[in-house]
Formats: C-alpha cells, sequence, structure tokens
C-alpha cells in the first residue's frame, strides 16, 4: 500500500486520530487533517502528515484537498470523511441555528469534501469514499434529532453516491460504528451548553434525569457495547482494501441490532423498544 493515498478528515481524536495512525501503519500514505492548526502540529509530531481542514470552511476543504494532490502529483485514491458533531436535545428545543450547525459539519461539509475529491478520482480512474455514519444513521432513539437526521442524510446521500460513481469505478462505502471510545460526548456537552436553554423547557425534568448525568458522568465511563476505535479502523482497512467492498460495514453490536430491527420489527414495536433505550 506504500503508494496508495489517504485522507482523514476529523483526526485530532477518537476514530480520525486512531484510522490516521493505524492506516499509516498498514502502509497507506495517510493525510490526517484537523480543524485547529494546534491539534494539525501535534500530530506531526507524531509523525503524520497532517494539515487544517474545517468541514465549516469551504476555502479550507479546497486548500487540503489541494496540497494533499500537489504532495502526491496530483492523485488521491480515498477519502474518509470521519468529522462529526451532536448535541443532545428535544426536537421542540432544537433551534434552527443549532441545527444548521450540525448539517454544516455532518452533511454540508461532506458533500464538499466528496465534490473536491470526485474530479481527482475522476482523472485518475479510481476511487474510495468512505463516510463515517452511525446507529443513528439507521434507527433513532429521543434527544439525538439534529444527528439523527444529519446520519439519515449522509447515508441517502452516500447510497446515492454509490449509483451514480459506480460507473466511474468510484466506490462510494458508509462504515456503521455504534458506540466507539472518543471525545464525542465531551464535545456534545460544549454544543449542549452552548445551544440548549433546557431549564426553560416543558422536559425540564427529563432532561435533569436522562441528559445531563450522561454528559457530566466520568470521562473513563463506557457505554454498553462500547468498542474502542480500532474497531473502526480494522473495518475502515477492510473498506479500502477489499477487492470488492460492501456498501455498508457495521461495527458494534447495536448497529447490527438497528440495522436489521428497522427492517424486521413493525414500527410500532420498534418504537416503544427505542423509547426505552
Amino acid at each position: 500500500m506504500a503508494d496508495k493515498s489517504l485522507l482523514i478528515t476529523g483526526c485530532s481524536t477518537g476514530i480520525g486520530y486512531d484510522a490516521a495512525h493505524g492506516m499509516r501503519a498498514r502502509g497507506w500514505r495517510v493525510f490526517a487533517t484537523c480543524r485547529s492548526e494546534a491539534d494539525c502540529e501535534r500530530l506531526r509530531a507524531e509523525g503524520l502528515e497532517s494539515f487544517r481542514l474545517d468541514h465549516t470552511d469551504a476555502t479550507s476543504i479546497a486548500d487540503a484537498i489541494a496540497e494533499a494532490t500537489r504532495r502526491t502529483g496530483g492523485t488521491l485514491d480515498a477519502v474518509f470523511v470521519n468529522a462529526g458533531v451532536g448535541i443532545p436535545v428535544a426536537a421542540e428545543d432544537l433551534s434552527l441555528g443549532a441545527l444548521r450547525e450540525v448539517f454544516e459539519v455532518n452533511l454540508f461539509g461532506a458533500h464538499e469534501v466528496i465534490r473536491n475529491v470526485i474530479p481527482v478520482m475522476r482523472a485518475q480512474g479510481h476511487g474510495r469514499i468512505v463516510n463515517c455514519s452511525s446507529t443513528l444513521g439507521l434507527s433513532t432513539i429521543r434527544w439525538r434529532a439534529p444527528y439523527a437526521a444529519s446520519k439519515f442524510a449522509l447515508e441517502g446521500y452516500t447510497d446515492t453516491l454509490r449509483l451514480e460513481l459506480g460507473p466511474a469505478n468510484i466506490q462510494a462505502i458508509l462504515i456503521e460504528p455504534g458506540p466507539i471510545t472518543s471525545h464525542f460526548r465531551l464535545n456534545s456537552k460544549k454544543m449542549f451548553e452552548k445551544w440548549v436553554d433546557w431549564e426553560t423547557s416543558a422536559l425540564r425534568d427529563q432532561y435533569a434525569a436522562q441528559v445531563l448525568p450522561r454528559l457530566t458522568r466520568d470521562i473513563d465511563a463506557r457505554d454498553p457495547f462500547e468498542l474502542p476505535a480500532s474497531a473502526v479502523t480494522e473495518k475502515l482497512a477492510r473498506a479500502l482494501e477489499s477487492t470488492r467492498p460492501r456498501p455498508r460495514y457495521f461495527v458494534t453490536t447495536p448497529t447490527h441490532v438497528a440495522y436489521w430491527g428497522r427492517r424486521l420489527l413493525p414500527t410500532r414495536l420498534a418504537d416503544w423498544l427505542l423509547a426505552k433505550a
């Protein structure tokens, strides 16, 4: 894989960080991008090629793709669109500004990255676009309206890409993580504090009982079925190195349950089960 190049977004921590180091160890030339230049400096100190890419900044996206292809002589074999944000909030308390911010990162930024890499991949005659979705792109639970909406949209978007780009030998693939060890909860807490006036909500008592304890619990606390970020890297390697990659790669037990439950269970029964999650 020494001549294979891969650009990853959202590499400061968690899934992206592990994927950058893991795929580099497998022989890929990895461009590990981050929103913050300070994080890029840290990754460069660890031996990675890193430069800035912010999903909410179209100029930074174009500049990052240009820098990657400049370093490779004009090619880019694969991209792993991983950066994402979430915010736990009831739909009725979700402001348009908060919803826009989630979509700017999780969908619009992903689209802008992909729109910039497709011409490169068409010119070279091949490519793989791997989008990081979620269990919540398959089946949702309470308090996750903005994140689930963005990931459901990413699922449909990627399915469309697969149909449109297949004839050009460009594969569009989804990775479906469930609970993964990362800083995602800490970042969600920041979003919650920025956007949610929970104390004036009609659901104030439910926020206090269900949402706040999860946001403020110990950083080392684990969810049921939680796996390390390396579990995602393992599936990413399959998506990038398989001769005929699958359209979707499931990572955790909840993701398998969400996928099959949505297809096999009556909607009312599924709703009853999900309401208890």
